[in-house]
């Protein structure tokens, strides 16, 4: 080989060794740029990705605390509309128990007041049972018919005392209007001023009301 063609292949050779440096260098070149850019796509999505469940996150826990306030807001409703209905309830039940001995209260006075004007009608009878036996001799007492009246006037002032009548304590006792009813005056050695000294006609109570005031005598 000629020193010339010696020559040829060196320079051949290296212009084939630059050549491949520069491939070289221009492929790292490239590589790295688009090896980076990889890497922050890469670091982007993941950053992405933990976002997106953090967002869900945070979506999920509104809207567990909207469900819960609902929840509450419902509740809080509910139990006032049962405070509500249980306060009616009470003062309905007030102003039935308050109807009811109202009720009871007026039924006994009207039974009251029926029951005394019935008694009152039939004290004009116990005073001609009471004026026929005293007028009956003491022959006429021992006789069947006597006694049969006897006992229907025993009876029949039995049935007024279970009825709750009574009869008022006159002689004796001191003045009173309020049972008394004062016709005459008269001296008297026995009893004091203003003491009854002589019944005329008998009073009767029915329980605390006065069905009729006693007639009577008063000492001077």
């Amino acid at each position: 080989m000629s020193e010339q063609e010696k020559e040829m292949n060196e320079e051949i050779q290296t212009e084939d060794i630059e050549t491949t440096a520069e491939e070289a260098m221009e492929t790292e070149d490239g590589a790295a740029p688009d090896n980076e850019a990889e890497g922050r796509e890469s670091e982007a999505e993941a950053e992405n990705e933990a976002e997106e469940p953090a967002e869900d996150e945070a979506d999920e826990q509104k809207e567990e605390k909207k469900k819960g306030f609902f929840r509450k807001d419902k509740k809080d409703k509910k139990d006032e509309k049962i405070a509500e209905l249980n306060d009616k309830l009470i003062r309905q039940m007030a102003e039935f128990d308050n109807f009811r001995k109202r009720t009871e209260k007026e039924k006994q006075q009207m039974y009251g007041i029926g029951a005394a004007d019935v008694i009152e009608k039939l004290l004009p009878v116990v005073d001609n049972f009471e004026r026929g036996l005293a007028a009956m001799t003491e022959e006429e007492k021992n006789t069947s018919f006597a006694q049969g009246i006897e006992l229907v006037y025993k009876q029949l002032m039995t049935t007024l005392e279970g009825l709750g009548v009574t009869v008022i304590e006159a002689v004796g006792v001191e003045f009173n209007p309020d049972f008394h009813n004062a016709v005459m005056q008269a001296p008297s050695e026995e009893y004091d001023s203003g003491i009854v000294i002589q019944e005329l006609q008998r009073g009767y109570l029915y329980k605390d009301k006065v069905v009729r005031h006693s007639m009577v005598m008063v000492a001077e």
